[in-house]
């Protein structure tokens, strides 16, 4: 075959290909950006191992004490940011209210497409952060702890899911989608390090087991 078609041929496939992934028929759904991306396998190694280790207590425990969503910026709190943010083509009324789009679910693997099917969950859920430290907390450190768009701490996912995860820890409760799993402890331990909580020895363990395999 003459260089000139080979070439030819090539530059078609190449476009081709580029124009399938564009549309998501190679790359699945076409959810954005998700959550901030965490630090990596082995920064989150180096913070899991400065962690201190104690066991966890409840006691006092409300999540009136941790207030959300608040209000971001004009009609828009924290969770309407956060549909915005994990959606795809994502709209909002005056109100900032999400009122047509789609989601897929990184835990699951599922698609919506009714934000009322969708749940923002606290990837180091309240009540752990409470457990873990937080209960010795300002309420302004623990409204921002439950409002950080920063740290990798809030992700839009199918809500009977979060609401099955409640408030467990990485020992107990891992993302059913495998190949989430590393990007899932890597935010848990990067948003634990970040503010100063500590960790159980069972969630140490498991979470030092998921990051040897990242």
């Amino acid at each position: 075959m003459p260089k000139f078609y080979a070439r030819r041929r090539l530059s078609i496939l190449a476009a081709f290909t580029g124009l399938i992934a564009s549309v998501g028929l190679f790359n699945g759904p076409t959810a954005s950006a998700a959550l901030p991306t965490p630090v990596s396998a082995a920064t989150a190694r180096t913070y899991l191992a400065s962690l201190t280790v104690a066991t966890e207590d409840r006691t006092g425990y409300n999540r009136d004490l941790f207030p959300h969503w608040i209000t971001q910026s004009g009609a828009c709190n924290t969770r309407e940011v956060v549909l915005k943010r994990d959606g795809t083509n994502v709209v909002q009324d005056s109100a900032c209210a999400a009122t047509s789009g789609s989601w897929y679910s990184v835990y699951d693997g599922a698609t919506w497409t009714a934000a009322s099917d969708v749940d923002i969950d606290h990837l180091v859920p309240l009540a752990e952060a409470w457990d873990s430290g937080a209960d010795a907390w300002t309420t302004a450190r623990r409204q921002s702890f439950a409002n950080d768009l920063t740290r990798p701490q809030l992700i839009a996912v199918t809500d009977n899911v979060n609401q099955a995860k409640g408030d467990q820890d990485p020992a107990t409760w891992m993302p059913s989608v495998t190949s989430y799993r590393c990007t899932y402890v890597r935010a848990w331990v990067q948003v634990k390090y970040y503010y100063d909580l500590t960790v159980d020895s069972a969630e140490k363990s498991a979470l030092t087991s998921y990051l040897s395999n990242c």
